[in-house]
């Protein structure tokens, strides 16, 4: 579900509608050499870690919870190559996509068709602040947040809670919100239903192997480092001080794009270990191009120089931003809704004697 591609007079800004389709269209096409070599240096190395961590557990347990970091940090990888195959870019053949998504979907706990319908709406209504709720971050407005129950402002503040956000969310999402049915597609219902089978078997096997205790550690580990760095890079994608958000006709697909998912500027190690997502503007432009050519495709045109980078110890600071402001069209933190709140009170007590 990718939406209407917006018209020549709402791209000006970034060279117009002939220039961004020219700028990506040569690196729409899969390269099944590449993706081979991914699945071989990505799948490979996580099984063989499995495998190493399983002899640790005889010599050390802070070498064997290593170990699960490093594995974490592979299964990142991991999710991003499903992620391709959501979007049908990682191979050029649909069936191999599919089936490759599938295995990914059982390794990362996550149902392969429920998770592309969802994350295709995603797609087509990122930075769309009348289309929120489906495969975003809870992203509330000033008004919306001055106007909510103190219960909902709450829940809004603990769910933007980095600790929250970063450690608690992603356990809840990957271990129990994807065990759960969301849509009435059909196919869709019963691939959370297949996926939930096949990763009770998966637990099964590796808990006979390891022993239940040690298992469930280590894949506990996993799952929280790959969880929060998965998260964590989403969270960045759309998260940003100068973020895309717009109502109605105001919301433009190529703007949502360029302006409302970030350049990524991350370490060469960081960079391969999230699958060049870091090019998240590219990815959002064309979902069609395949991971392994989203740095070329920046580097190509100088269309794509006018987006400006976030480093990593830039993102840091996007943590403390939490309310979109429609009036300066930025992300800004609770502080000033704080101080807005204590002129609204001076102001009211000025008044009270006069009145």
């Amino acid at each position: 579900m990718i939406a209407e591609q917006p018209t020549a007079a709402a791209e000006v800004d970034f060279g117009g509608k002939p220039a961004w389709q020219r700028a990506v269209a040569r690196y729409q096409q899969p390269s099944t050499p590449r993706a081979l070599w991914q699945v071989a240096n990505t799948f490979v190395p996580y099984a063989m870690l499995w495998g190493l961590m399983y002899l640790s557990l005889g010599v050390s347990w802070w070498l064997t919870i290593l170990l699960a970091m490093l594995a974490g940090a592979f299964l990142v990888r991991i999710f991003i190559i499903f992620h391709d195959c959501g979007h049908g870019s990682f191979f050029g053949s649909r069936r191999a996509n599919d089936v490759l998504g599938i295995i990914a979907g059982v390794l990362t706990f996550t149902p392969y068709y429920q998770w592309r319908w969802e994350h295709a709406i995603h797609h087509g209504t990122a930075g769309h602040l009348d289309k929120r709720g489906k495969g975003d971050v809870w992203t509330m407005t000033v008004q919306e947040y001055l106007e909510s129950s103190k219960r909902k402002r709450f829940a809004y503040r603990l769910v933007r809670n980095p600790f929250v956000l970063l450690l608690v969310a992603p356990l809840v999402l990957f271990l129990v919100i994807q065990r759960i049915p969301s849509t009435e597609g059909r196919r869709e219902r019963h691939s959370v239903w297949w996926i939930n089978l096949a990763v009770a078997c998966f637990v099964v096997a590796m808990s006979w192997i390891f022993g239940i205790g040690a298992y469930l550690l280590i894949q506990l580990t996993v799952t929280m480092v790959a969880g929060a760095g998965g998260v964590w890079m989403f969270y960045v994608q759309h998260q940003f001080e100068d973020a895309y958000w717009e109502r109605g006709d105001q919301w433009n697909y190529t703007a949502a794009a360029l302006r409302g998912s970030s350049f990524y500027k991350l370490p060469a190690i960081a960079q391969w270990f999230s699958g060049n997502i870091g090019f998240h503007h590219i990815h959002h432009l064309s979902p069609r191009i395949p991971n392994y050519y989203l740095q070329t495709c920046h580097d190509a045109d100088p269309l794509f120089r006018q987006v400006k980078p976030i480093t990593f110890v830039a993102s840091l600071r996007t943590l403390t931003l939490r309310l979109w402001d429609e009036k300066t069209k930025k992300l800004i933190g609770f502080a000033p809704i704080r101080q807005r709140r204590r002129e609204q009170r001076a102001a009211s007590e000025r008044a009270a004697p006069m009145s």
